[in-house]
């Protein structure tokens, strides 16, 4: 994967950059020894690593502005982190750049019950949103797998989602507002505690820009009050093509349940091994959550089963307390941990119509053949959110190239399908390349051009979304 050719004339003027930056800056918010700044050498992406030239970690939007004004002046490109979770290599640094890390700005502002919403400063982890409001009876939706770790900040970013965003959307769905501070230092107000501004919609700009048009430093989330109840059902099958098909059939019946996860039988296997969850040992398992009153839970339940008994499953087992629940749970929120116990392994994050399901599954089993990898799927099957995961030896010579190859091969063919090359772990560096082949040039252009106004100089988070030949003059 190629980056940047590295300014040796920014290299030169770290010593004075440092100086800068420790004036506004408490000498622990500075990270420049050499050592130690191999910490941020690489987010989750980890087959590639480059440590930044300095990593800065403020507590406040004055101080990041303070940062980037500093970073500005002297043409330092700058790479903001949330925790470090991106899995596109979102974060991944240049020798010559700084990482502008958020994991200090962790404050929660407000909480408005009445209003339903929360402010938040965007190091805040994912599930600790919902820590500050479940006392109340309140939660924030978006989940996904790393909401234990992964910052608000890096959500917004990746407009990320997770196993419930199929009820109620991904994170652009419950945002409201942001505290975003440009590359120049100007801090700007957009959006707010309220259902929507007038104006440019610049609220949908800044969600999923992958840290291309300034650093959110503050959030103003939507919070839901929680569901009267919750049930999973637990389906297995004896084949991937079929439970693929089933999910297209509950979602063409109307029904809309809080979740559809889809395991294939590697995903399985692996899971049982490291948490036990008591999974039958077949080709695929759908847990489909609906919620609501009981009447409600049961209704949905009924038409579910119905639609699962017609493709003739293996098994279908519905929760009737809230440990059986939690054990249908345990082994989809295991999977990744599992999965790296075993093998190294490349995750995947495609979107496609849920129609397409069962070809897309067949296309990954042909494409595993051919290219002699195992793969193993594990995904949010309701909203055709895929993430096959490619098993490889990172160990061995050239298996890394074989499985980004493979990959590429993937994403393609979610395209080709109708879908998207990212559903929520964004572009990064991992899919740059493929940008051409779902965008084409006037396409491109006219997303290059929206970074232009944020970003003149180019300098926040330059080698990432856009393929490096498409933006070499605008970087110069």
């Amino acid at each position: 994967m190629e980056m940047p050719r590295v300014d040796p004339f920014v290299l030169s003027k770290k010593a004075q950059l440092v100086s800068r930056l420790l004036d506004v800056l408490p000498a622990d918010a500075v990270i420049h020894d050499a050592q130690e700044t191999i910490a941020y050498e690489c987010d989750a992406l980890t087959a590639y690593k480059c440590p930044p030239l300095a990593a800065v970690l403020p507590r406040s939007t004055a101080e990041v502005s303070a940062v980037l004004a500093i970073c500005h002046a002297m043409g330092v490109p700058v790479v903001p982190r949330g925790s470090g979770t991106s899995l596109a290599g979102g974060a991944l640094p240049t020798a010559d750049s700084v990482i502008l890390g958020v994991a200090r700005l962790t404050e929660v502002l407000e909480v408005d019950y009445a209003d339903r919403f929360i402010r938040v400063q965007t190091g805040r982890t994912n599930l600790s949103v919902t820590g500050a409001v479940e006392a109340d009876g309140f939660f924030y939706a978006p989940d996904p797998s790393s909401q234990l770790a992964c910052a608000i900040a890096g959500n917004i970013a990746m407009n990320s989602g997770g196993a419930h965003c199929l009820k109620y959307g991904v994170t652009t769905n419950n945002l409201l507002g942001v505290t975003l501070v440009q590359m120049d230092g100007t801090v700007v107000e957009i959006g707010g505690a309220h259902m929507d501004a007038g104006g440019l919609d610049l609220l949908g700009v800044i969600c999923g820009s992958e840290g291309q048009l300034g650093v959110v430093t503050e959030a103003t989330l939507r919070i839901l009050p929680k569901p009267e109840g919750a049930r999973p059902v637990l389906i297995a099958f004896d084949d991937n093509e079929v439970a693929g098909a089933c999910v297209a059939d509950i979602i063409k019946a109307g029904v809309l349940p809080v979740a559809i996860e889809f395991m294939d039988r590697p995903v399985i296997r692996a899971t049982e091994a490291f948490a036990g969850a008591g999974y039958p040992d077949v080709e695929a398992l759908l847990i489909v959550e609906v919620e609501g009153s009981p009447a409600e839970i049961e209704e949905q339940l009924a038409v579910i089963e119905r639609i699962a008994r017609a493709h003739d499953p293996v098994e279908l087992r519905r929760s009737n307390s809230e440990d059986e629940s939690a054990r249908i749970w345990l082994g989809r929120k295991s999977a990744f941990g599992a999965m790296g116990q075993i093998n190294d392994y490349m995750c995947l994050d495609g979107t496609i119509p849920v129609s397409e399901l069962p070809r897309v599954l067949g296309g990954i089993r042909e494409l595993s053949h051919r290219y002699g990898l195992d793969v193993g799927n594990v995904f949010h099957a309701g909203d055709g959110n895929m993430h096959p995961l490619i098993l490889f030896d990172a160990n061995k010579p050239g298996d890394l190239e074989r499985c980004e190859e493979m990959g590429a091969e993937i994403l393609k063919l979610c395209v080709e399908v109708g879908g998207c090359l990212t559903g929520e772990h964004g572009v990064g560096v991992e899919k740059r390349d493929l940008m051409g082949y779902q965008f084409n040039a006037d396409d491109m252009e006219a997303q290059m051009r929206v970074k232009d106004v944020f970003d003149p100089a180019w300098l926040l988070n330059p080698a990432k979304v856009f393929p490096l030949d498409t933006t070499a003059e605008r970087r110069a």
